[in-house]
């Protein structure tokens, strides 16, 4: 399984995109361009779908050697072999999340200022996600922050920081300059002509711009 510390593109199979028929064509395009990290979110899907769903992914994560998250449901991780959850500002605390899963597992979190960051790491996130940095139709009431913060995040925060909100091939040079070294692209991957070729495409961005920087 990649380790955090290897995991540079985390790819978000968002059902406000993706057809739940269509979850596992995506998820082995999004595998196939060379993802490093998967998160399943599936808002106001019920949560025996979500377990569904999940366990269409996993064969094909598994396969990947990529880590699977859940998105908002520590609970679920119970019922299914997911890696991981993902939770929110609004949602449970790290520990809690553990608790909630009952056993050992990924715990990402989300972050929209520096002191909600180190909020996260003194609790034991595993990583955290910071952003939005744009303006982004994934949470389109979200205010964006900009990219200001994003050096001394990463001069103050040794977790694994992935960057999201807004985050596309064109303006990833942007944010890399900015200091930030992994990212959470959505939209700009799932909505490309072609997923594993978009994906490809900015994973190797990644790898330039991070490398010449």
């Amino acid at each position: 399984m990649n380790p955090l510390s290897r995991c540079f593109l985390y790819g978000i199979v968002d059902l406000g995109y993706v057809a739940p028929a269509n979850v596992a064509t995506v998820t082995a395009r999004l595998l196939q361009g060379g993802i490093d990290i998967l998160q399943l979110r599936a808002k106001e899907h019920p949560k025996v779908d979500i377990v569904k769903y999940a366990e269409t992914m996993l064969p094909l994560t598994r396969a990947a050697g990529v880590p699977l998250m859940l998105n908002d449901y520590p609970d679920l991780l119970k019922e299914v072999d997911a890696d991981g959850c993902h939770v929110g500002q609004e949602d449970f605390g790290i520990a809690e999340a553990r608790d909630l899963a009952g056993r050992d597992c990924i715990v990402g979190k989300s972050t929209h200022t520096l002191a909600q960051a180190h909020t996260a790491d003194r609790e034991g996130a595993d990583y955290i996600g910071f952003g939005p940095l744009f303006p982004t139709g994934t949470k389109p009431t979200a205010k964006a922050i900009g990219l200001a913060a994003i050096r001394t995040l990463h001069e103050q925060v040794k977790l694994p920081i992935f960057c999201i909100g807004g985050v596309k091939l064109e303006n990833l040079r942007e944010i890399v300059r900015a200091g930030a070294n992994r990212v959470c692209i959505v939209s700009d991957l799932l909505l490309a002509a072609d997923v594993a070729i978009r994906t490809a495409e900015v994973k190797s961005a990644i790898a330039i711009s991070v490398g010449g920087r």
